[in-house]
């Protein structure tokens, strides 16, 4: 389960209403394990480049991170939009509540374990079915892996009719997508970069997109994507890319 904690939607683009009546950024900036968090990227991206949304979890051992980062920027709790995720151990109702209080002391904020707004990662249609039959709450978000070769259509239709906010990670397939033929002729078109296609493209498509980088000139560079539009036509191909392959993992082995 994925729990996010939210403010406004800040200066930083762009924002989705929620459910909650919350309205979530729909530009982040995500965080992982094994190298995928940097200090100075962090405030950087805050006081640089106008995220107000940063994703983490448990997991990948950066929450007390990102508190040192948080005070640093400068930025206020109110205007952040932060989500952290519960790993499988803490499942299980008071686990979780102990697991959500201990994340909010790590990040420093005094909400997140009093959740206000809930989602779930990696989720299919057959685990949100079998979420529907076992709790009364449906989630605000489902998070999962998006990008032009992993375009999961059916399963974004399927939150949007339930009113989840389809939320996705690795947009620029971890690289794989920069070097496309397709997405690389589009960026000589409209005089950006790959990545900036990439993640422009996730946008359009109405999808919250959170590209990760520990670098703050990528960071930048992931920011610029609200001054430009790609034509339909163009959507279409990128849509065309989808092949089915996962960079990150496949939850459909999880039954």
């Amino acid at each position: 389960m994925a729990a996010a904690a939210g403010g406004g939607s800040g200066p930083g683009g762009p924002a989705v209403q929620l459910r909650s009546g919350r309205s979530i950024p729909v530009l982040g900036l995500g965080t992982s394990h094994q190298g995928g968090y940097s200090h100075d990227a962090v405030v950087h991206a805050l006081q640089k480049c106008g995220i107000r949304h940063i994703d983490t979890a448990k997991r990948y051992g950066c929450e007390s991170l990102l508190q040192k980062a948080i005070k640093e920027s400068g930025v206020k709790r109110e205007d952040l939009w932060i989500t952290t995720k519960l790993w499988h151990s803490d499942y299980g109702y008071e686990n979780t509540k102990k697991a959500c209080l201990e994340s909010c002391e790590r990040l420093g904020v005094d909400y997140l374990g009093l959740c206000r707004s809930i989602g779930v990662s990696n989720f299919l249609i057959s685990h949100l079915e079998q979420l529907k039959e076992d709790c009364v709450v449906t989630p605000h978000v489902n998070q999962a892996e998006y990008h032009p070769f992993q375009r999961p259509q059916e399963l974004v239709d399927y939150c949007r009719s339930r009113g989840i906010v389809f939320e996705g990670y690795c947009p620029l397939a971890k690289g794989e997508a920069l070097t496309h033929p397709s997405v690389i002729q589009l960026a000589k078109k409209y005089g950006k970069t790959p990545a900036q296609i990439c993640i422009r493209w996730s946008i359009q498509n109405g999808i919250v997109t959170i590209p990760k980088s520990t670098k703050a000139e990528r960071i930048e560079e992931n920011c610029k994507v609200f001054d430009f539009t790609i034509a339909e036509d163009d959507v279409e191909i990128l849509n065309g890319l989808h092949d089915g392959r996962h960079v990150s993992w496949d939850p459909s082995l999880i039954v």
